[in-house]
């Protein structure tokens, strides 16, 4: 690293390094101005040393107010990615998947090869006499809601609720290196000519009161692994607005991103849309990982 360049990542060994110090009464100048001389950008520093102050008052029960929790947002610390590569690829149990684009900051992999044309088509008929309307999270009430902008029809599948099923759990948790019990059921969705999801999160918004009854099944969202099951001709890109990236969906493809760090904070930069689809049909499977065990 040049001195032109300053860190802006938080490694897990800087972060117990910062909790240890403020443990021992240490100003969080003190700690800023030794990151600083670590060669740490001085702003990132700081955010980090208040983030992991808010993160251990919250561990230790004393309560987050809404300013509070919007300012952990918008001072999200970026840590080293969960998923793991092998040089340009991941390798599971049953499947050597490859990754096309790699990105640290905010963390988003486009992955191709996740799965096979055969079990695309094979979770596609599965799912095709069970498709209904796809809902989305009241932020007010926690209900689900139908709404105009996602216009899509969807199901889901328990974890490992059969054999194939299964295989594909066990596949996704290796491949977002995250505990396969922490997953929520692979959703699926169907999107026409002209259906969208217009953008959002996909975490729960902390200051929202509906997140509460989400939120204690397994703790935040941390991270999504979006699954393509067609090719789409034309449209239908998984688009995060802020970075200018899309991704196009292609089948057997999967786009991962990461979106709450250890601190249990929540990175608005994941914001994401699925693009109207303008010719064709596109499937889609989701699998959404949790803090903790999920249910």
């Amino acid at each position: 690293m040049t001195a032109l360049q300053k860190s802006t990542v938080l490694t897990q060994a800087w972060q117990a390094w910062i909790q240890e110090n403020l443990a021992r009464q240490c100003s969080t100048d003190s700690l800023v101005e030794a990151m600083v001389r670590d060669n740490f950008d001085a702003k990132f520093a700081r955010a980090s040393v208040e983030a992991v102050l808010q993160g251990l008052s919250a561990q230790s029960g004393t309560s987050m107010t809404s300013d509070a929790l919007n300012e952990c947002a918008v001072n999200y610390v970026d840590e080293s990615p969960r998923i793991q590569r092998v040089g340009n690829g991941i390798s599971t149990s049953d499947r050597l998947v490859r990754i096309t684009l790699w990105m640290e900051c905010p963390c988003i992999v486009v992955l191709d090869d996740f799965m096979s044309s055969e079990e695309c088509d094979r979770l596609v008929e599965m799912s095709k006499a069970k498709l209904s309307r796809s809902t989305t999270v009241n932020p007010a009430t926690g209900q689900l809601d139908v709404i105009d902008a996602r216009s899509s029809t969807g199901t889901y599948f328990a974890v490992c609720e059969n054999e194939f099923v299964a295989t594909l759990d066990r596949r996704i948790a290796e491949v977002m290196h995250w505990p396969m019990e922490n997953g929520e059921g692979i959703q699926i969705l169907r999107y026409e000519n002209g259906g969208e999801y217009k953008p959002h999160f996909d975490y729960f918004e902390p200051t929202h009161s509906g997140s509460q009854t989400h939120l204690a099944k397994g703790g935040q969202r941390v991270s999504t692994l979006v699954m393509y099951l067609s090719d789409v001709p034309e449209g239908g890109e998984t688009h995060f607005p802020d970075l200018h990236l899309g991704v196009t969906p292609r089948k057997g493809r999967a786009v991962y991103f990461e979106y709450c760090n250890s601190l249990g904070q929540v990175d608005p930069r994941s914001l994401h849309a699925g693009l109207p689809v303008t010719q064709g049909v596109k499937w889609i499977a989701t699998k959404w990982m949790r803090q903790h065990r999920y249910g």
